[in-house]
């Protein structure tokens, strides 16, 4: 286990002793691969040398070496097997029920079951697929939305009796998407009034088909007709207030509009979670449920302390204090400085690094 300078290390590397950052939180634990961009975050916080294990390398030519080098894939946590998992699953889900088969949902609920298992090591801010094609966007939608409704029915006090059911509501919103012409579905572009009139019909489509379904409850299914539903009566398809839109679907609506936005579309980058609470944190004042964006919020940058972050002006940094007053703009300290997001309004978290 040799202590390598950071100069020296190399793709594929491995961290054989947690890194740890000048302020004493792990930067990377033990079994960490080394890749550039490993690199670029040990030089941003001056970590002078790495203890890793590096495999003995055989003798070869400098032509051999150049056609041999790759970089080792990131371990795959537990967390990150069950979410593709339940991917594959949803994915075949959808297939069925186009093809006009009932609806598996034996096989989902047990998937579901078995990633919620995990959902303790879920960070709503940092988590991310390891393989999310633009095509696949509404699965990697639906899942995290699960994660984060199951997460969402236990801060906002619902009974437990309840939280598999709202994550099966967070799951299956978009399931009427399945009558929608995939073309819409993936247009890279911005949608015609009458594609935008199609498209709204996925919220009476869901409904239908999980109106048959005994084993869901009816706030399952009144949440793939409500996720669109606005409280001052501004969404669609039946321009509900506040007090006729169903509590499951209010919280949907907030984890749809989360991962909608900080996913990459077929016609947009992926936006930063930062980013996205503060424009949360704006729609409570008339679209969403205000107290429930608040506790959204609140939860989700609860544990964030220690976090590594890349500022909008490039600069990595670690999150050394959250205010509870203001939490979606903590205090970062970058080599050493403490840049206050409070104060300096015109910087912004970027991207979640790792936890």
């Amino acid at each position: 286990m040799p202590l390598v300078d950071r100069s020296q290390l190399k793709p594929g590397d491995v961290v054989s002793q947690d890194v740890l950052t000048p302020l004493g939180s792990v930067l990377f634990h033990k079994g960490r691969v080394i890749t550039l961009r490993e690199l670029d975050i040990l030089t941003a916080f001056l970590v002078p040398q790495v203890n890793v294990e590096r495999a003995e390398e055989p003798q070869q030519s400098t032509a051999e070496a150049a056609a041999s080098v790759s970089v080792a894939p990131a371990a795959k946590s537990v967390l990150h097997t069950e979410y593709e998992e339940m991917v594959v699953q949803l994915r075949r889900a959808y297939a069925l029920v186009a093809g006009g088969d009932a609806l598996p949902l034996l096989a989902l609920r047990t998937q579901l079951e078995r990633l919620l298992s995990r959902s303790a090591e879920y960070r709503v801010l940092s988590f991310r697929p390891r393989l999310a094609s633009r095509e696949d966007f509404y699965f990697h939608s639906s899942v995290m939305s699960a994660l984060t409704c199951y997460q969402l029915a236990q801060w906002t006090d619902l009974p437990q009796k309840d939280w598999m059911q709202v994550a099966l509501a967070g799951l299956l919103h978009d399931i009427g998407n399945v009558k929608l012409d995939r073309d819409i579905l993936t247009k890279p572009g911005v949608l015609t009034p009458g594609e935008q009139e199609e498209m709204k019909r996925h919220t009476l489509n869901g409904y239908q088909l999980l109106k048959p379904v005994a084993a869901l409850n009816e706030g399952v299914k009144l949440s793939a007709l409500q996720h669109h539903e606005r409280v001052d009566g501004s969404g669609y398809p039946l321009g509900l207030g506040s007090d006729n839109i169903h509590r499951y679907a209010k919280l949907v609506a907030i984890a749809d509009i989360f991962h909608a936005m900080t996913l990459e579309r077929a016609y947009r980058p992926a936006l930063s979670p930062y980013v996205v609470l503060e424009q949360l944190e704006k729609d409570a004042f008339g679209s969403l449920d205000p107290g429930f964006v608040r506790r959204f919020i609140e939860k989700a940058t609860q544990f964030q302390n220690g976090s590594l972050v890349r500022l909008s002006d490039g600069r990595i940094g670690e999150i050394v204090f959250t205010d509870r007053t203001a939490p979606i703009r903590p205090w970062v300290s970058v080599s050493g400085t403490i840049v206050n997001l409070t104060v300096d309004r015109q910087l912004y978290i970027d991207e979640c690094i790792s936890h």
